[in-house]
């Protein structure tokens, strides 16, 4: 097959494939700026006839939509901090420090990876009722504190360190937690920006824990107010699209921000060692 063309069927099939993933978000975009009951109509609009932000307005005055987003950036950004300075650390210590037990250790973190989360759910729950962390953001932030994918990730990409450069630092005087924040860290750059979009996500969309955890209505983060919310508003399509598109962006616009970043740090995390 001629290259150019074999290129421009690849290409062509990959727009495609972009296409049919976007159309969805895009119609919700759309459908936030509808009139009510416009969306339900057969068949459905693409574009609002009189765009307006009145379900937007709703949404932040009446429904509350602004003190859930506040408590959806608190929970993800206080998860990723903590994430990063356990599993750095953790990561580090497994790819260049001995210790006794090490490798059988991090065997073992490796086989956790194939035990479904929903099944420690439960014996988390009541840790967390005994230390009186039920119905508080700590409650959600606690099992995101260090996790088995993120050290496997840093361990692999720190494996790469030379050893020559570490033992040059300890030759010159300088102790372990000099070497790591002065010598590691800035080396583990890229693997620091791809797991801290990577927790950010995936605390930021978490539903089923922050679910069971938060009691108080006015600690939900936005996917369970935005559940909530559906059950209150069933037939309102577009106030249920604008929920969504103030759940989507933030995460969006912050992973076509940094997903050069990510990419890089993901691929270099998989290749190293």
């Amino acid at each position: 097959m001629n290259p150019r063309l074999a290129r421009a069927l690849v290409n062509g099939a990959l727009l495609g494939m972009a296409l049919v993933a976007l159309a969805p978000l895009a119609w919700m975009a759309s459908a936030s700026f509808m009139a009510p009951g416009e969306a339900g109509a057969l068949p459905p609009p693409l574009l609002p006839a009189h765009p307006t932000l009145a379900h937007y307005r709703t949404l932040f005055a009446r429904a509350g939509m602004g003190r859930y987003l506040l408590n959806s950036f608190a929970i993800a950004s206080a998860s990723t901090l903590l994430s990063l300075a356990c599993n750095l650390m953790a990561g580090y210590a497994f790819a260049k420090l001995r210790f006794r037990g090490r490798e059988r250790l991090f065997r073992a973190l490796l086989g956790a990876l194939v035990i479904p989360a929903q099944v420690a759910m439960l014996p988390l729950f009541l840790l967390l009722k005994y230390a009186g962390l039920v119905n508080t953001y700590a409650g959600v932030v606690a099992p995101a504190l260090a996790t088995v994918f993120g050290i496997f990730l840093v361990r692999q990409y720190a494996r790469g360190i030379p050893d020559e450069l570490l033992e040059a630092a300890r030759i010159d005087g300088a102790g372990e937690a000099r070497i790591f924040v002065q010598i590691v860290l800035p080396l583990l750059r890229p693997i620091i920006v791809t797991l801290a979009v990577f927790t950010f996500l995936t605390a930021w969309n978490d539903f089923l824990w922050p679910l069971i955890v938060l009691t108080g209505q006015e600690h939900y983060t936005l996917p369970i107010a935005l559940a909530s919310l559906s059950r209150e508003h069933a037939q309102d399509t577009e106030l249920m699209m604008a929920g969504s598109v103030v759940t989507v962006v933030p995460v969006l616009v912050l992973f076509l921000l940094l997903q050069r970043h990510y990419l890089q740090g993901l691929m270099l995390g998989s290749l190293k060692g």
